[in-house]
């Protein structure tokens, strides 16, 4: 995949388990640059990308949920940095399907992280990369957006935006020089999954990026972590409703 040397490597949400993890594979002879909120306290996530072979590693203040300050923080890696090369879009929240049902505010808080802010920020991305003929996008959806659950509609309503979004957008770049990459992992274990019981094909943050990285080099405009979840995914579609509503998380 001939962008990601092209250009920094940035991780809009420097701390997901899963945006570190790929920034190692993504590092050697690059650029990073990690996007986060409290961007001054990511000392053990630079030091990490460090040792895996960046030339470089910078950070940058970034919340993802404030929409107006998106187009400043591109403006920013672009003027500093040059053209941004690859950029991965790690942030996202899980929340509380039990107090979302009840808490409407909470409810909009998951959404507005998950999808509007998504969509924000990619549109603007996409834009900037647009202009640079060249660059390629990251985006995460998720086996919970296929179809709507009972246990996890509203994180599943968002991912499901998000997809919807993200292959347009995919199309809508076709011949433009810049790429996108859907990528559609199961249950991920780690931080964000603590306590909860691993579903079936179960992946961790380490799994993921080895299966983006290797989806990046090769072009590849879709990937499923792990393979076989593509199967589950169809399955999931053709369930009857009576017995898709049954089912635990």
């Amino acid at each position: 995949m001939s962008d990601t040397g092209a250009g920094p490597v940035v991780i809009f949400g420097g701390r997901s388990e899963i945006g570190v993890e790929l920034a190692q594979r993504l590092a050697p002879g690059a650029t990073v640059v990690l996007a986060a909120r409290r961007a001054d306290q990511l000392d053990e996530q630079v030091n990490v990308l460090r040792e895996a072979g960046a030339i470089a590693v910078h950070t940058v203040e970034f919340d993802a949920d404030d929409l107006a300050a998106h187009g400043a923080v591109i403006q920013r890696l672009v003027v500093e940095y040059g053209p941004i090369g690859t950029a991965v879009l790690a942030f996202g929240i899980l929340g509380e399907q039990a107090r979302a049902e009840a808490d409407a505010a909470h409810a909009v808080a998951v959404v507005h992280t998950d999808y509007v802010a998504q969509v924000s920020l990619l549109t603007q991305l996409s834009v900037a990369m647009r202009a640079a003929d060249r660059g390629s996008l990251v985006v995460f959806s998720s086996i919970a957006g296929v179809r709507g659950r009972r246990a996890n509609y509203v994180y599943g309503s968002a991912k499901a935006g998000l997809d919807a979004f993200a292959s347009g957008l995919a199309d809508a770049l076709h011949g433009s020089g810049v790429h996108l990459l859907l990528v559609r992992p199961g249950f991920v274990i780690g931080r964000m999954t603590e306590g909860m019981e691993p579903a079936p094909l179960s992946t961790t943050p380490a799994k993921v990026a080895d299966a983006v990285a290797r989806a990046l080099r090769s072009g590849r405009r879709e990937v499923w972590v792990p393979a076989p979840l593509a199967l589950l995914a169809f399955a999931f579609r053709m369930m009857p409703r009576f017995v898709w509503r049954r089912l635990p998380r």
